[in-house]
């Protein structure tokens, strides 16, 4: 498989954003985004609904050379919301199978919400071997949650996703809703335009859809009741920095505190003014975290 870059570079933006491609594994294709850079891996896994161009503005602050690969995680596998969903673990064993495929050894991660649960399985129970975690707003569930059984309209977030608007009748529509939606208001500009231009498809009639369809999204809320992170975390010996949102809508649902607690070299920090979608309302400021953390690890001898 080989690895293409497209000549399409975003407006206001230095770095050509890189060509999806794909990787087998295990009987699917799992589509990602590389940029080919130094020996050193870093890895980042996206929220749930959402995709790895959305990283594009973080992976332009880095002030390191590593090569970067970025999973798009929302309907390589399918999933059926009303039956399990797309399993988290499932996920976890494909991103491990991903980095294995393609030679990436001791990876910086860096995971948001969905995308950090899911690279807490990876490497406790996969045998992914990071040199370092970065877990932004990970969803970690109370325990008594992982043992309940649950349908889609019971479910807090797989009962609104499911439901959500996903068509409208031209682009300039679309990008009025998104305008309207107190989700989108805090964004960065250059976020915001990322997720028009590669959340969004254009129809052949003109009118607009999501990329990731409401079905999709649900089936990934629903594949997180697959398995309990909570035991896992114990079992990662890599430093980890584990970030909360100051304003958090997840702030006394998500116990990240205790989390911190449980990782062997783990350590707390909370990002002023910013609620659960931290890189998409401040990359910038998660640019500078991940470069300090990186230079951080390797001064304390962990290439």
């Amino acid at each position: 498989m080989s690895d293409v870059c497209c000549t399409l570079v975003f407006p206001a933006m230095k770095k050509t954003i890189p060509q999806l491609t794909t990787q087998d594994v295990d009987g699917a294709e799992l589509p990602y985004l590389y940029y080919p850079g130094g020996e050193k891996p870093t890895i980042f896994c996206h929220a749930t609904g959402f995709m790895p161009w959305l990283w594009h503005p973080v992976i332009e602050g880095l002030d390191f050379t590593d090569s970067v690969w970025a999973p798009y995680i929302c309907s390589y596998r399918g999933g059926d919301p009303h039956n399990g969903g797309l399993s988290w673990n499932v996920i976890a064993r494909d991103l491990s199978f991903l980095c294995r495929a393609r030679n990436i050894d001791r990876p910086l991660i860096i995971g948001h919400s969905m995308g950090g649960t899911v690279s807490v399985i990876a490497a406790a129970a996969f045998g992914l071997k990071p040199r370092g975690m970065i877990l932004i707003e990970p969803i970690l569930l109370p325990e008594e949650f992982y043992e309940m059984s649950i349908n889609v309209e019971d479910h807090p977030l797989a009962s609104k996703s499911i439901r959500r608007v996903s068509h409208w009748k031209s682009e300039a529509e679309a990008a009025s809703y998104l305008n309207s939606r107190p989700l989108f208001a805090d964004w960065d500009k250059d976020v915001l335009n990322l997720y028009k231009s590669y959340g969004m498809e254009k129809l052949p009639a003109g009118d607009v859809k999501l990329a990731c369809t409401p079905k999709s999204e649900a089936a990934m809320f629903m594949g997180g009741m697959s398995r309990n992170p909570w035991p896992l975390l114990p079992k990662i010996e890599c430093p980890v920095l584990v970030i909360e949102g100051e304003k958090s809508p997840n702030i006394g649902l998500v116990d990240i505190r205790r989390a911190v607690s449980l990782l062997p070299g783990g350590t707390y920090a909370s990002v002023p003014d910013a609620g659960h979608l931290i890189p998409m309302q401040k990359p910038a400021q998660i640019a500078a975290i991940i470069n300090s953390f990186a230079k951080e690890i390797a001064d304390d001898g962990h290439p």
